[in-house]
């Protein structure tokens, strides 16, 4: 049956989640591992912590500097990861190198029991590994922090353990602290872990591997020490410890910022470590005069497979990223000398628009399809061919409409309210189709294709943009969502797919892997938050283009950070950042030169995975154009290949574009076929848009307009919010 929401933009995303409910087969129960209290809200699909919550929740996960696993029976492994790597990837390594235990949990009394998750938030999460031992897991904590309570009978019994053999035991003296406040443990691994306590704690060798520490109550610090110099530092901030902290947007006020403040409990200054990203945005906010609270210990660094992590003091960060302000065109305009070759392509490729041509049932591939056609619009406004706009839109409406009324044969979305997301109907049975929609897997990528045909197709029919506002604002607040009412008032989770950490997107949804979460495409994540902007735009939300275009600043400023790859940078080791520029799956273990549906020699998909689709915003993503250069340079060679496909070399001439244009146009016209979500079109598009300020009559919103003569899906008094 088809299915219709509130008129009013935005009704989906503050009431009912507009499309149906279904029962999907193939999710896990979180309720074996989320506690009760947590459970009537929208629980994270694609978090940080995500293993310790899927199977038998006993795979690691990397909460920086540490690999964590919680193997049940009231232990807590700690691993302070070593790396391999190769010219083919690079992984780190989980080793139980400390094992904190509830003593009488270890011993069987507490046999089988598993953790529970009593709290999370965008920089931690708190693991209840017994009744008694409750483990605070703070990303970018130096220390890992347990407290244990006292049960019925007093304090209870806590054990040590590590896969290396305990070589030194010493009580230490800490400048604040009293007598067996401080150990240091040395491993026969070479390694060396501190203890801190807060009140003396009984350390006692039982075997080579097993520490023993009777009857203790309190907070329990344990530390890698990376270099016998840090100490001093660790001894200082030791007493002061984390429990909880949250990132704030507010993309009104302060847009392409993100704010930091962590829950504290102790005595002293608190000590965090941050990541490259981290520090970069960090200076950005100095600069305006913000972190004048926080203080950069640059000698103190953890390693770390996102690069080197530095010590900063302070309970509070603000970071600031440069603007990229989301547009409809292309900054500079087609050249002048360019529209007419750019027409021609266009009436070629709007002449071909067939509704029944579209014959997938893949929300990925059907949203690739729209948003392909969605892009012709644009760029005719662009041109100045107003008269094709016509068929887009008809075409727009006549293959959109049906998955958002529900009429649309053969798949659709729905909604899942056991973890509280959208579903397609093919996914509520196969937890692979659609790439793993129904497990939360690639959200951001099938939605913001579609999001982007929505935006352009409520831009030209103001009054279908109004009709279906609901189901736009719902699918947009499934990975957007920002303010998440715990206590049950919400139905989507708080920024699905979006790590705030991180600072960058994760695809992979509920499935437990030992390498973590992963993303491979960083230009559909920027695609997903560019087209929400759009969005935003089309319904006159500022606060949604705001927060759309902040998401996608962060995403591509992460995508140069850590999956473009350049030599001798240091980001890498030597072997793997000399024989890639581009990372092919990124994990929070691992960095992976294959990708999921190709070799790593095939590295035109490489490159192409990472620029598609060719979009205004994608000049922002390769502002490097030296980087550039070495990127196709080492791509080339690949396309000698047999077999190799048309579409993905369009990919590669595009940005070969960005340095030798009139290259690049040879090879484009030279091409047989494209990206079943790139055109023709869109290829001249983007090379006759490069280079020197353009000339060309039709840029602009002006008054001859046609997606400007629209003007917006709502009126400017709609009260449209986005939470």
């Amino acid at each position: 049956m088809p299915h219709h929401g509130s008129h009013r933009p935005g009704a989906g995303v503050q009431g009912d989640p507009v499309f149906p409910r279904a029962t999907s087969r193939v999710v896990p129960d979180p309720s074996r591992f989320f506690a009760p209290g947590l459970l009537a809200a929208p629980l994270p699909t694609n978090a940080f912590f995500q293993n310790f919550v899927l199977k038998d929740g006993d795979m690691p996960e990397y909460i920086h500097p540490y690999s964590i696993r919680s193997p049940g029976g009231g232990a807590l492994d700690v691993c302070y990861p070593s790396r391999s790597h190769s010219p083919s990837s690079v992984t780190q390594t989980f080793v139980a190198d400390l094992t904190v235990s509830d003593a009488a949990a270890a011993a069987g009394t507490g046999s089988g029991q598993r953790h529970v998750v009593s709290a999370f938030d965008d920089l931690s999460v708190t693991l209840d590994v017994s009744q008694s031992l409750r483990a605070h897991l703070v990303r970018g904590c130096p220390y890992v922090t347990v407290t244990v309570t006292a049960n019925a009978t007093g304090p209870i019994d806590i054990s040590f353990a590590s896969v290396h053999a305990f070589v030194e035991l010493s009580s230490c003296q800490c400048h604040h602290g009293s007598s067996g406040t401080k150990w240091r443990l040395r491993m026969d691994s070479g390694q060396t872990f501190l203890l801190y306590a807060s009140a003396p704690i009984r350390l006692a060798q039982a075997t080579p591997t097993q520490l023993s520490a009777p009857a203790f109550a309190g907070a329990i610090r344990v530390a890698y020490l990376p270099d016998a110099s840090m100490e001093p530092v660790l001894d200082r901030y030791s007493r002061c410890f984390p429990t909880a902290g949250h990132a704030t947007m507010n993309p009104n006020d302060r847009p392409f910022c993100v704010d930091y403040a962590w829950h504290k409990e102790g005595h002293g200054e608190l000590l965090m470590l941050a990541h490259p990203l981290h520090l970069r945005l960090l200076a950005l906010a100095a600069a305006d005069d913000e972190n004048r609270a926080v203080r950069v210990l640059d000698g103190f660094r953890y390693r770390s497979i996102d690069g080197d992590m530095v010590g900063v003091v302070g309970c509070s960060w603000a970071l600031r990223a440069d603007p990229v302000p989301p547009t409809w065109h292309s900054t500079r305009g087609v050249r002048a000398d360019g529209v007419a070759e750019v027409v021609a392509a266009l009436r070629a490729d709007v002449g071909a628009l067939a509704p029944a041509a579209v014959t997938t049932t893949s929300s990925y591939f059907y949203g690739k399809a729209v948003a392909r056609a969605a892009r012709l619009a644009v760029i005719a406004e662009e041109v100045g061919c107003a008269d094709v706009v016509p068929a887009v839109r008809e075409f727009l409406a006549a293959t959109v409409t049906p998955w958002l009324d529900g009429s649309f044969q053969g798949n659709g979305f729905l909604y899942d309210a056991t973890w509280g997301g959208l579903v397609t109907m093919q996914g509520l049975t196969d937890s692979g189709a659609d790439f793993g929609f129904g497990i939360y897997n690639d959200h951001h990528y099938h939605l913001g294709y579609f999001l982007y045909a929505i935006a352009v197709l409520a831009r030209l029919d103001p009054s279908w943009g109004r009709q279906y506002a609901p189901q736009a604002y719902a699918m947009v607040a499934d990975f957007m969502t920002v303010s998440c009412d715990k206590s049950g008032g919400s139905f989507f989770t708080r920024l699905r797919m979006f790590d705030l950490w991180t600072l960058h997107s994760w695809a992979g949804g509920l499935a437990a892997i030992p390498d973590g979460r992963n993303q491979e495409s960083t230009s559909e994540a920027v695609n997903a938050y560019y087209s929400a902007a759009l969005v935003g735009l089309t319904y006159g939300d500022a606060r949604l283009a705001s927060l759309g275009a902040t998401l996608a600043a962060l995403e591509m400023l992460a995508a140069q950070t850590w999956w473009h790859v350049r030599d001798g940078e240091g980001m890498y080791e030597e072997d793997f950042s000399g024989s890639n520029r581009v990372v092919g799956v990124l994990w929070a273990n691992k960095r992976d030169s294959a990708l999921w549906f190709a070799p790593a020699e095939w590295k035109e998909c490489r490159l192409g995975i990472q620029l598609l689709p060719l979009l205004p915003i994608s000049e922002a993503l390769f502002p490097d154009v030296a980087f550039v250069r070495d990127l196709v340079e080492w791509t080339l060679p690949a396309l000698a290949r047999d077999g190799v496909g048309e579409w993905w070399k369009g990919f590669v001439y595009a940005l070969q574009g960005l340095y030798d244009t009139e290259a690049a146009l040879a090879k484009i016209r030279a091409l047989t076929a494209h990206d079943n979500g790139n055109s023709l079109t869109n290829l001249l598009w983007w090379l006759h848009s490069r280079g020197p300020a353009a000339a060309s009559s039709g840029t602009g919103t002006g008054s001859g307009s046609p997606l400007a003569a629209a003007g917006t899906a709502t009126d400017s008094d709609s009260g449209c919010q986005h939470e």
